[in-house]
């Protein structure tokens, strides 16, 4: 059966606001808050559908439309395929042109609206940077140092990957560096390759430790940190991740790395194929500079998670 097709936007004003509507109570999925858009017509490209849909529904015209993800989600009484892309420019004020209610909000607010079940996942997108930076503990002196760059960048999604530190060095520099991104309303997370007392925002799951995670339901984890993250290499992997209710994946490696040269990579070809198969916000790792953030997105990809991308 083929999905029905369907433009969504996620549309941001310069404050960095969301808007969402109210669906009208008599609609499919009737009574909860989406994201604006509208189904595509058989004469037009995603994009086009997206920028009619809102013309109509709110009275604005789309400038720039970049995908943020692909949905495909089976509902009991029908297959849709949600393909959403954020709307950061746009022209004419927001106005409600078919009677829905509809309102501005912070992304974090988000999570206090009663979306469809395919939204879930758009919420998350709309939630992450395009830049996840990932903090290593190679030498250990610079830690704190690379951390300040990093914030200094403007990156708001932080790992602290901490793997050859002993325990209390690992603890000690958590305790400093959770607060300097809490001043910078960024988020830390703790790679999972070690236990960590300090508070952190959420953990990242090694492929490793993914694979050996299992809830007992077989459904999402009902025990979990406030950010969930997955390393994942191939498809198996991204599925698990997807089924035990992970919120975003790096998927690498993409591209040939400094640090494993010979290694087989994926290529920007195979990543989009994977990607195309799941639900999740994805981040291209391995080999990427500032300069691949536009194919990994026009890829389908959430944005680029780096080591060194990020530093000078």
């Amino acid at each position: 059966m083929n999905p029905l097709q369907v433009a969504v936007g996620v549309v941001k004003n310069p404050e960095g606001k969301i808007l969402i509507s109210l669906r009208h109570a008599d609609l499919h999925q009737g009574g909860l808050w989406e994201f604006p858009g509208g189904k595509i017509e058989e004469f037009e490209t995603a994009e086009q559908a997206l920028a009619r849909e809102l013309k109509e529904e709110i009275n604005i015209t789309v400038t720039t439309a970049i995908p943020l993800i692909t949905i495909k989600h089976q509902y009991p009484d029908r297959l849709v395929q949600l393909n959403v892309f954020l709307v950061e420019q746009f022209s004419g004020e927001a106005k409600s042109l078919e009677g829905q209610l509809f309102k501005w909000v912070t992304p974090a607010e988000l999570e206090h609206y009663a979306f469809p079940a395919a939204n879930r996942p758009i919420i998350t997108a709309a939630r992450l940077p395009h830049h996840y930076a990932i903090l290593d503990d190679a030498d250990e002196a610079l830690l704190l140092t690379n951390l300040q760059e990093i914030l200094n960048r403007g990156v708001k999604l932080i790992q602290a990957r901490l793997k050859t530190l002993p325990p209390v060095s690992v603890t000690k520099f958590i305790e400093q560096a959770y607060p300097l991104c809490q001043q910078q309303q960024a988020v830390l997370l703790m790679n999972s390759a070690v236990e960590c007392p300090a508070e952190v925002d959420g953990v990242h799951l090694t492929s490793n430790h993914l694979m050996a995670l299992r809830s007992s339901s077989g459904q999402a984890l009902t025990k979990r940190p406030k950010w969930l993250a997955a390393s994942c290499h191939n498809l198996e992997q991204l599925l698990h991740a997807q089924n035990i209710g992970v919120d975003f994946v790096v998927l690498a490696p993409v591209l040939a790395t400094q640090t494993h040269p010979g290694a087989a990579s994926l290529g920007w070809e195979q990543f989009a194929d994977l990607v195309a198969k799941i639900n999740l916000p994805v981040y291209a790792l391995g080999g990427m500079t500032e300069s691949n953030l536009t194919t990994a997105r026009q890829s389908g990809g959430q944005g680029i998670a780096a080591i060194r991308a990020f530093l000078d």
